[in-house]
């Protein structure tokens, strides 16, 4: 199965979270693109999409994705598999990594499958729209570096057998 890592990265975190599931995953440097400099056609390219962005302000997307969503979100993926991940800030509470959430949303209509839910412990934040069933179960990877950089590494390993497992 051919997986091409695809993020977006203001500070460098999800970029760096990017390259940490890519060496995970076994991917090549050369299947890892900054969303800034490619357009969604690459994606035809993979068979597994692995998308990523940080969430920012009051939980919007790094603002590359917008013009990559826009393109992406009209085509055909029936066959490929999707797992989203983010980046984001327990502290801003109502928010938290709410860009996965709407990276997943608007992937839903090409007909990829969604896969990577995971759990989010050891988290703790009001509510995300990542977490559709308050308690349950994220529909991708949330990473915290700014308060639990202890975990990531750990988190990133589970996630990944869950996509490859």
């Amino acid at each position: 199965m051919k997986i091409g890592i695809f993020y977006g990265s203001s500070t460098g975190t999800t970029a760096e979270v990017a390259e940490k599931i890519a060496k995970q995953l076994g991917v090549d440097a050369a299947d890892v693109y900054d969303v800034a400099k490619v357009g969604p056609s690459k994606f035809g390219e993979y068979d597994m999409l692995v998308l990523g962005s940080s969430t920012y302000g009051s939980g919007e997307l790094q603002d590359d994705w917008y013009d990559m969503l826009d393109g992406a979100e009209k085509l055909e993926l029936k066959g490929k598999r999707i797992a989203v991940f983010g980046c984001g800030d327990e502290s801003m509470t109502d928010t938290f990594c709410d860009a996965v959430s709407i990276i997943y949303e608007r992937m839903k209509p090409t007909e990829a499958t969604m896969v990577g839910m995971f759990n989010t412990y050891p988290y703790e934040f009001d509510s995300s729209k990542a977490v559709p069933v308050q308690g349950g179960e994220a529909v991708g990877l949330l990473i915290d570096e700014v308060n639990h950089s202890d975990v990531t590494d750990k988190r990133i390993e589970e996630w990944c057998k869950t996509l490859v497992g």
